[in-house]
């Protein structure tokens, strides 16, 4: 076998005379998702972000809250509304993939242009890699309470693993069971993952009822934390409780930029809209409830309030538990485990999928890309980066002061300058008066608006980040997704005032351009299923 040949062996599927550029800009997870495939119908929606919602870390949610000295009505409060607020974004970034059914790749290539948008992928696909990692250690810990539950002797394995890897034998076995498990799930297209989150949504949320009720019934009550008032007052208390909302929002920010990849597999583009901006709110809101009445029940059960659930889980099974006691451990933890794969899958196999794809079309697609995550997840050994530094996960969370300002420069492009027109084609067609080829394929307008959103949020970034900064700096970061997503928005569409784009409409209409005609969505998926279509063949779209 000649090199040439171990090279077309290690490429995926694309048309037999494509050329490079063409090879660069496309493949089967790129092009418009077909009819067959758009799978995802209202109640998927539902079903995805209730699964979503149910995750160690929006259980733990309230807690950073409290600790701010918030009562616990208060911090639920800042949940419900961080949550309502954001789940707008997520729909108005997630249009553009409804309607024309392509992903986040590509759809930032409107704003950013054909080569511009690889930065943008870059960042979030870098993300979702280490973040797979992270989350793949925390479903680790599920496994070990489950296995523990199993078999309690598995708390006792002799440590094998020196000190400087970080981790111990049985930890690192846990972890890796958990990422074994997670491999075939990632094998499974977009449109058929859907199933998982069903399953997901069914069994978390029935688990999650259980423990509630369980730790009531043990602690005959709900707990103190329930009674405990807020112990910040005036400003003080104001300012908390805009860190915590924001804190919600932050968190979401890696979802609202890439939400055209999973709406872009919708049935209908009217599924992707009234579902998540009621499942949203609601499904973290009610977990975050059962996280702090699960917490507060804790605190009378062991004299403590503890937060994370696999701890609590943990404790139960401490002493000489009862089979019955084990038995519920075991259920509990094992639904879990189906958590955080889903959560995992969701918001970080699929979403680094659709980012490496975008860089290596020629030979990467979304299920390569999601082992690609699950292979740096593992490499970089998670562990070390949660245990060598305190500051690690805030960092992680910081980076949403990046991912706001690109969703800003993209919902702005979609809604306010080209108000919906779109020209399919030239999405995939490097030629130089094409709507998307700006400056060497790079927008220039859309750059000067990303970094502006950054800039303002700089300096309380680094505070995030351990430095000490002024304290209207970090006020200012305290709301960074609104100032960097406001900030890039505002200059960008200014810019295309002074500068417009080609394409730039003063009448909103959601429209595909690519062949000079409008026709419904109905008639391009009847010339597609009669090979008559193309592509880019999509016109005027229905809400």
């Amino acid at each position: 076998m000649g090199f040439n040949d171990f090279i077309k062996l290690l490429e995926v599927p694309h048309e037999k005379d494509a050329n490079y550029t063409q090879m660069f800009l496309e493949n089967e997870d790129l092009v418009p998702v077909p009819p067959e495939k758009r799978t995802w119908k209202h109640w998927n929606f539902v079903t995805f972000w209730i699964a979503d919602s149910f995750n160690v870390n929006t259980w733990m949610i309230v807690s950073s809250m409290v600790q701010l000295g918030l009562s616990w009505w208060q911090a639920w409060i800042c949940v419900w509304l961080g949550y309502g607020i954001v789940a707008p974004f997520i729909v108005l970034n997630a249009r553009p993939g409804a309607m024309h059914h392509i992903t986040f790749p590509v759809v930032a290539r409107t704003s950013f242009g054909l080569w511009g948008s690889l930065w943008c992928t870059f960042n979030r696909g870098v993300m979702a890699c280490i973040w797979y990692g992270v989350q793949a250690s925390i479903g680790g810990s599920c496994v070990l309470v489950m296995l523990r539950a199993m078999w309690p002797s598995v708390n006792n394995i002799p440590n094998s693993m020196p000190a400087s890897s970080g981790t111990t034998t049985r930890d690192f076995m846990c972890f890796f069971l958990f990422w074994l498990i997670s491999l075939p799930a990632i094998w499974f297209p977009i449109h058929q993952i859907r199933h998982l989150f069903t399953l997901k949504a069914i069994v978390a949320p029935s688990a999650g009822i259980i423990f509630f009720i369980w730790c009531i019934i043990k602690a005959k009550g709900v707990g103190p934390i329930i009674h405990q008032p807020s112990t910040v007052h005036g400003p003080e208390l104001g300012w908390a409780m805009v860190s915590s909302l924001m804190s919600c929002i932050s968190n979401m920010a890696t979802l609202v930029v890439n939400a055209p990849d999973f709406a872009s597999r919708a049935d209908r583009p009217s599924a992707a809209v009234i579902p998540q901006l009621i499942s949203v709110p609601l499904g973290f809101s009610l977990v975050s409830f059962i996280g702090i009445i699960v917490s507060s029940s804790s605190q009378v059960i062991f004299g403590e309030a503890v937060w994370s659930p696999i701890d609590l889980l943990g404790k139960f099974l401490d002493g000489n538990p009862s089979h019955a006691t084990r038995f519920g451990v075991w259920y509990i933890s094992a639904s879990f485990i189906i958590a955080q794969l889903g959560t995992n899958i969701s918001a970080n196999s699929v979403s680094a999928g659709c980012d490496l794809t975008s860089l290596f079309p020629r030979f990467i697609n979304i299920r390569r890309g999601g082992y690609i995550a699950a292979i740096v997840g593992l490499c970089m050994c998670p562990w070390n980066l949660l245990k060598s530094s305190n500051q690690f996960t805030s960092y992680l969370s910081s980076y949403s002061v990046f991912l706001s300002s690109i969703a800003g420069v993209m919902i702005t492009e979609y809604w306010l300058v080209r108000r919906g027109h779109f020209n399919v084609k030239d999405l995939y067609n490097p030629k130089k008066d094409g709507w998307y080829w700006y400056t060497f394929g790079i927008n220039p307008r859309a750059y000067a608006a990303y970094i502006s959103g950054i800039l303002i949020n700089v300096v309380g970034f680094a505070g995030a980040t351990g430095r000490t900064v002024p304290i209207a700096a970090t006020h200012i970061y305290q709301m960074s997704f609104f100032t960097g997503f406001g900030v890039s928005s505002l200059i960008y569409f200014l810019l295309n005032i002074v500068f417009p784009v080609p394409g730039k409409s003063s009448q909103f209409e959601e429209v595909d351009v690519s062949e000079g005609e409008r026709v419904s969505q109905d008639e391009v998926d009847d010339r597609k299923s009669i090979g008559k279509g193309s592509s880019g063949d999509v016109g005027v779209h229905e809400i």
